[in-house]
C-alpha cells in the first residue's frame, strides 16, 4: 500500500494531540451533553492561538463515550465541535480536526484511549511523523495513547482530573515526559 501523501497545509513533524474535556474546557462527571455545558478552561484560548502563531498542528483525540450511552446524539457531539473550531478560530487558532471514539469502554474497541488508533488515523491522514509529535491530556488513558502510538512527547495537565492521574503515575514507569499546570503551561514549553 503506498504511503499517504503528506498534507501541505501542515508541518508534519509540529503536531500536538490534545485531549479535549479536562485540557480544553472543563469536564464533568456526568459528561458534556450540549453546548450549554460545554465552557473553556483558563487560557484554553491563548494556548491554541499561540501554537497556531508557531506552526504547530492541533489535532483533537477524545474518547465520547456520551455517545454510546445515549446522553448526546451525533449532531449534538457536532455542534460542540463546530462551536468549538469557531470559537478558536475567532481568538486566532486553528484546530486542523478532531478524532472521537464513540463507544463505551466495554465495548474494548480498536479506537478508545489509551488505544492509539485514533492517533494512527491521524497521522496516516497528515502524513504525520508520530515521534515528533507531543500528546497532552489530563488522564492516563491520555499519556498511555500518545506512548502507544509512538509520540515524542507525553504532557500531563494538572486541570480536569490531571492532579488525580499524576498522584497515580507517579509510582510507575508510565510517566509522561513533562507535567504543566494547565496546557498554556504546557504550550509554552513545547514551542520553546
Amino acid at each position: 500500500m503506498p504511503l499517504p501523501s503528506p498534507n501541505k497545509d501542515i508541518d508534519p513533524s509540529r503536531v500536538i494531540f490534545l485531549d479535549r474535556d479536562g485540557v480544553i474546557n472543563h469536564d464533568s462527571p456526568d459528561y458534556i451533553k450540549g453546548l450549554d455545558e460545554f465552557h473553556l478552561l483558563p487560557r484554553s484560548l491563548e494556548a491554541l492561538a499561540l501554537l497556531s502563531r508557531k506552526g504547530w498542528t492541533v489535532i483533537i483525540i477524545t474518547n465520547q463515550s456520551a455517545i454510546g450511552r445515549g446522553l448526546i446524539s451525533l449532531p449534538g457531539l457536532n455542534r460542540i465541535h463546530t462551536h468549538l473550531k469557531k470559537t478558536v478560530a475567532d481568538h486566532g487558532g486553528n484546530i486542523a480536526d478532531i478524532f472521537f471514539c464513540p463507544h463505551l469502554p466495554e465495548e474494548d474497541c480498536l479506537c478508545r484511549k489509551p488505544k492509539p488508533e485514533m492517533i494512527r488515523q491521524a497521522a496516516e491522514k497528515f502524513g504525520i511523523v508520530l515521534n515528533r509529535a507531543v500528546m497532552v491530556g489530563d488522564r492516563a488513558t491520555d499519556i498511555l495513547c500518545g506512548q502507544n502510538a509512538g509520540c515524542g512527547r507525553t504532557v500531563l495537565v494538572r486541570t480536569g482530573a490531571g492532579h488525580l492521574t499524576e498522584k497515580q503515575l507517579a509510582p510507575t514507569d508510565e510517566n509522561p515526559t513533562r507535567i504543566a499546570d494547565d496546557l498554556y503551561d504546557a504550550v509554552k514549553w513545547i514551542v520553546q
